[in-house]
């Protein structure tokens, strides 16, 4: 990473700092304005965080502009082509790819820590019976700390790898669990000879009293899911990770802090957002016309929901990936009644913005939610577990995060400032004088 300097004058005294101009090995050049505050007294503005590098970091890359998305420098086409989701998962914990060998312990290592300690069923039980599973997902993995508190001395690379480990092999388990318990159904433990995401689909769906087997295409689709958002940059769930983390907070409870991050519909919520949209279409009896007309009307607030990124300007390269699984298990898989009618809807939308000039030269094409949306209704996924889901697939990224700052020497505790608007210098009233 080279460096030169940015020269920042203040007109009003005419003080000067130079700051360190940062180049990347891909991206936009970075000012390092640590010296701002410093040197001349200054904060800088930038609401959102739009224009603002956080950290720095090697585990993602993207690029919004070219529809770049890469794990460690390897293009997301190509694991999305030829990997499994714990590759990726191995990848973004040890920056590398794994030797045959290697995989295969790494393997080994998560599938016999799926279980979870048999005192965090009762766990569960505390919560009503109607909770949303997201709310049941961030009261467990935060109250993990209180089980496996053997291994979080997070100065120590071997227990945050033991612990990186535990999360992403536990998190299928808990997230079915969460599913399960919501809909009153009895907890299915996971299952040693079945592969990561078949494992996951054997603890949703399986019940005591017959076999459960998921089908092959079934299994892929959501292996790819899950390797589609195994992490995504400085998100605000990452982000909120890396907040809680700097406080050396246990990795758990940064975790779970991430997870309802991503619970806000803005965030998480979005491929929910796209089946209530698609319900909504249908319920109204009208045609699909009248609201592709008022998503182009910009004195109606209605938005087609799935459509566009904040961060990708041209085209989403997931959304690439996962169209073809998506068409391929419609194709593959019987649907009938409210199901076919939602996906019938589906594919039409996607017609239209792929081939309508305002949505072709406005650049909003499917992006990953519309995708995953409707597999996940085809799978017969309830839309409270979609974000479930994607908290499932993110964990390997929140905790691969986690692990870069914390092992950063001298990272320092979150703190970003304020521009101050409000009233200052009042006198005190007593309440009998007001």
């Amino acid at each position: 990473m080279t460096t030169d300097t940015v020269t920042i004058i203040d007109d009003s005294t005419g003080k000067k700092v130079q700051l360190p101009l940062l180049t990347p090995t891909s991206g936009p050049k970075t000012i390092d304005i640590s010296a701002l505050y410093k040197e001349l007294g200054y904060f800088t503005y930038d609401p959102g965080f739009m224009s603002t590098a956080s950290c720095s970091s090697k585990i993602t890359f993207l690029d919004g502009n070219k529809g770049v998305l890469q794990y460690r420098g390897y293009p997301i086409e190509q694991l999305a082509a030829q990997s499994s989701y714990l590759e990726v998962c191995y990848l973004l914990m040890n920056d590398k790819l794994p030797s045959k060998t290697e995989l295969a312990e790494f393997e080994s290592i998560i599938t016999n820590h799926t279980m979870l300690h048999e005192a965090l069923k009762r766990f569960f039980s505390g919560f009503r019976r109607d909770a949303h599973p997201m709310a049941i997902m961030v009261g467990v993995v935060g109250a993990l700390a209180a089980f496996y508190h053997d291994h979080m001395d997070i100065r120590n690379p071997e227990h945050r790898m033991i612990t990186a480990q535990r999360l992403v092999a536990k998190m299928p388990t808990i997230a079915a669990w969460s599913y399960r318990y919501a809909t009153g159904k009895p907890f299915i433990y996971p299952d040693n000879n079945l592969g990561y995401t078949e494992n996951f689909l054997h603890m949703m769906f399986a019940m005591p009293s017959e076999d459960y087997k998921a089908s092959p295409l079934l299994a892929k689709a959501l292996d790819l899911i899950l390797i589609l958002h195994a992490d995504h940059e400085q998100n605000a769930s990452t982000s909120t990770v890396r907040l809680a983390s700097s406080s050396d907070a246990n990795p758990f409870a940064a975790v779970a802090a991430g997870i309802a991050a991503l619970w806000g519909p803005a965030h998480g919520g979005a491929n929910e957002a796209v089946i209530r949209m698609l319900m909504e279409i249908n319920d109204s009896g009208k045609p699909l016309q009248t609201f592709v007309d008022r998503a182009k009307d910009k004195n109606d607030d209605f938005r087609l929901m799935g459509f566009g990124h904040r961060v990708y300007k041209n085209f989403d390269p997931r959304a690439t990936l996962i169209r073809q699984i998506c068409h391929q298990l419609l194709n593959d898989m019987e649907s009938t009644g409210e199901q076919k009618k939602l996906l019938e809807t589906a594919m039409a939308l996607e017609k239209v913005a792929l081939e309508d000039d305002y949505f072709v030269q406005r650049k909003l094409y499917p992006n990953v939610d519309f995708y995953s949306g409707i597999i996940f209704l085809a799978m017969g996924i309830p839309m409270n577990m979609f974000t479930v889901i994607f908290a499932m697939a993110r964990t390997i990224g929140w905790i691969t995060q986690w692990n870069e700052m914390v092992s950063e020497p001298g990272y320092k505790i979150g703190r970003p400032r304020q521009l101050y608007t409000g009233p200052i210098d009042l006198e005190y009233i007593p309440v009998d004088k007001r």
